[in-house]
């Protein structure tokens, strides 16, 4: 029996018998042409033994797995049940994919449910059975260490597998998360891969893998010229729902085309830059909460610090919830990123001694971001951290909803990490652009470009594509739009390109 540590290490989710026949009654109800199967992890070999109930003696059947006790247990499973297959020991990464699929008969079947483990979680477990290195996301370096070029497993094997099908008429169908799916389909499709018709089908993970987690079937056709870069979503395993449709449009993955192509015009010009508030990753220090006698934080102590550098702070579920009256502080060490924090020693000297007796916290963060870097920097932290007003909001819940954020007893409200913003000058200004963004032209925008259920939904890049003077015009408001735009000091960004004639047009 496997442990737990084990199992994880394997990425070990064996698939119910019964959710396999599910998937393979989807699979071959359009199409049962196939002369061969290969479950390229198949763990004991459900998907072997549900698609041999379907095609007979008529396809082979090939498996490979690392866990020398599952293959002794799918090759008693297979025998047992009649099938002749071709059952072996395998690293997947060893495995010339391309060579084997060039070797088998035409339309071949690929299908299972690679793991559902990430590369960073893996190699925490102690786990080494990873892909080589290499950056096949494309991320640069501060992407990577700030932990976009984390990856599920079963992305890197799809992507090869897809890689090795081409030129091959072959079909996919993978169980995997749905974040995965999606980064399988944006890479295949950048990447010219020739894919045909695509559909993601939800299924219940927590019902047969007992995880609360978004899970799908993917399900990919290989080998087509001049494919159609569209995926439909279904609620299950069937084509008879289709929830929305996602695809490529000029280059980006949107998750509702239809919604998107309609009103792409408001993808433009990102005339306010949008920022992620305060990140100092060591909440139980630098939050607070204000009480007699001074500021308590995270550990119980009081400290009467100074309020200089305390400034009141709202969270993502904040925003979410609507609670914008700040009950919680951030203790801010530096006004930019490149300060000398050593002046708060002159400035305020209970904080500074605040500070070195937790000097350990700060010590001890692991992030890369914080290597040579201050004692106690912090990033996040600018001119617009400390605007009188800002239009903000979560980027962790679901709910796409703009505030406008002033300040508390003369001081401005600082938002964390988990919340995006740009600043304004009066709240006049903000609660403008505020409700802009929460029409339902804004938001139809929005949500046509998010995937609601990623970790971090809203991300700050989606942000930035909508175009708050187009916005502005198709819902009226494009003179008071422009007025504000054109006269921000906050940012030396994109409004300085607004270029105004006597009809108030625009170019950038």
């Amino acid at each position: 029996m496997m442990s737990k540590q084990t199992k994880a290490i394997f990425g070990d989710f064996q698939t119910p018998i019964e959710l396999t026949r599910d998937v393979v009654e989807l699979v071959l109800a359009s199409d049962a042409a196939f002369a061969a199967v290969v479950e390229p992890t198949c763990g004991v070999g459900s998907f072997l033994l549900a698609t041999s109930e379907r095609l007979g003696p008529a396809a082979s059947y090939f498996g490979f797995e690392l866990n020398p006790c599952y293959v002794k247990a799918c090759q008693d499973a297979v025998g047992n049940a009649g099938i002749e297959a071709q059952i072996q020991q395998q690293d997947f990464y060893e495995m010339d994919w391309k060579t084997l699929f060039a070797r088998l008969p035409a339309r071949v079947l690929v299908i299972g449910n690679p793991p559902w483990v990430t590369n960073a979680a893996l190699g925490a477990m102690g786990g080494d059975n990873l892909p080589v290195k290499s950056n096949f996301q494309g991320h640069n370096g501060f992407a990577a260490k700030t932990g976009k070029a984390n990856f599920d497993i079963s992305e890197w094997m799809l992507i090869q597998l897809l890689e090795s099908l081409r030129g091959r008429p072959a079909t996919l169908a993978m169980l995997c998360k749905t974040a995965t799916a999606r980064k399988v389909l944006r890479h295949a499709w950048r990447n010219n891969f020739d894919l045909g018709r695509c559909s993601l089908h939800v299924i219940d993970a927590a019902r047969h893998f007992g995880v609360s987690v978004n899970a799908c079937l993917l399900l990919a056709h290989t080998g087509v010229s001049n494919g159609d870069q569209r995926a439909t979503i279904y609620q299950d395993l069937s084509f008879a729902q289709p929830l929305q449709v996602m695809g490529m449009v000029s280059g980006e993955l949107v998750s509702d085309t239809t919604a998107y192509l309609e009103l792409r015009d408001l993808d433009g010009v990102e005339y306010r830059r949008w920022r992620s508030g305060v990140k100092h990753d060591a909440a139980r220090v630098m939050e607070l909460e204000r009480v007699a006698g001074g500021y308590r934080n995270g550990l119980g102590e009081t400290w009467p610090l100074e309020p200089d550098f305390v400034y009141p702070l709202l969270k993502s579920s904040d925003l979410a919830n609507g609670r914008l009256s700040p009950r919680r502080y951030v203790l801010l060490t530096q006004s930019r990123v490149s300060d000398d924090a050593a002046e708060i020693e002159t400035l305020a000297p209970a904080t500074w001694s605040y500070l070195h007796d937790h000097c350990a916290a700060f010590d001890a963060r692991g992030s890369s971001v914080y290597a040579n870097r201050a004692r106690f920097a912090m990033f996040g932290v600018g001119p617009y951290t400390f605007a009188p007003w800002k239009v903000a909001v979560s980027a962790l819940y679901q709910d796409l909803r703009f505030q406008a954020i002033g300040s508390l007893d003369d001081k401005p409200v600082v938002l964390d990490d988990t919340c995006y913003f740009f600043p304004c000058q009066s709240r006049q200004e903000a609660e403008f652009f505020a409700s802009l963004l929460n029409a339902e032209t804004g938001q139809r925008f929005l949500r046509s470009l998010i995937f609601f259920d990623s970790k971090r939904a809203i991300t700050i890049d989606t942000l930035r594509r909508i175009d708050l003077l187009k916005l502005a015009e198709r819902l009226g408001q494009r003179k008071q739009a422009a007025a504000y735009l054109v006269d921000a000091p906050f940012e030396k960004g994109a409004q300085q390109m607004l270029l105004f004639d006597e009809q108030e047009t625009y170019r950038v």
